[in-house]
């Protein structure tokens, strides 16, 4: 086996973030992508996880979910996904995105992978109908597959001209760090909840 397919013996396991630009972490270095400072977060609080960067800017739920035996490539432990709000600039329709949701964490879950599903939200203008509807896939999803759910992903750094770059939609490194200090505990809850499935006879 080529040592790049290899867990590090000091890792405890392998989180792959799964996403578009807000995961690849456009606009900034990659040391300052939310993989990249959460895996510095994780380390420093005791848990010993590799975060892989598998984020792929202007992805819709339909990319991913081709690639999605590609990511199981990569071994993950859990799998924290983050997609949909390019589906949602492009007015897809969100029985098309919830059937990608599903679709790819069953079949993640299939492979004993622990998914983390981090919710969307979509601009107002796209009419309150199609907003509710995109919007309330994220906690469908996660209810019918019994998977941990972020409610919104980027709570506290939308929307904040402080965090964002001056496209108003992807974060800053000091915005990506809110993000992971928001996202943190759900990783843990994630982390503690794959120990025990792997724990069970």
């Amino acid at each position: 086996m080529p040592p790049s397919e290899q867990k590090s013996p000091e890792y405890e396991g392998v989180i792959v973030a799964v996403g578009d630009s807000l995961t690849e972490g456009l606009g900034v270095g990659e040391e300052f992508a939310y993989p990249a400072l959460l895996e510095k977060k994780l380390q420093s609080e005791g848990y010993h996880y590799r975060v892989i960067n598998a984020g792929v800017s202007g992805e819709t739920s339909s990319g991913t979910l081709a690639r999605i035996n590609w990511i199981l490539k990569l071994k993950p432990d859990i799998v924290i996904l983050v997609i949909g709000a390019n589906d949602g600039f492009r007015g897809i329709d969100p029985e098309l995105i919830k059937t990608n949701l599903l679709t790819m964490v069953r079949t993640l879950k299939e492979e004993n992978v622990t998914v983390v599903l981090g919710g969307m939200q979509m601009a107002r203008n796209l009419g309150k109908e199609y907003t509710s509807a995109f919007e309330n896939n994220y906690p469908l999803v996660a209810q019918e597959e019994k998977v941990g759910l972020i409610p919104f992903f980027l709570t506290g750094v939308a929307a904040n001209p402080d965090l964002n770059q001056a496209d108003g939609i992807h974060p800053t490194a000091e915005g990506y760090r809110a993000v992971v200090d928001h996202i943190f505990p759900y990783v843990v809850e994630a982390i503690k909840a794959h120990k025990t499935k792997s724990e069970l006879p």
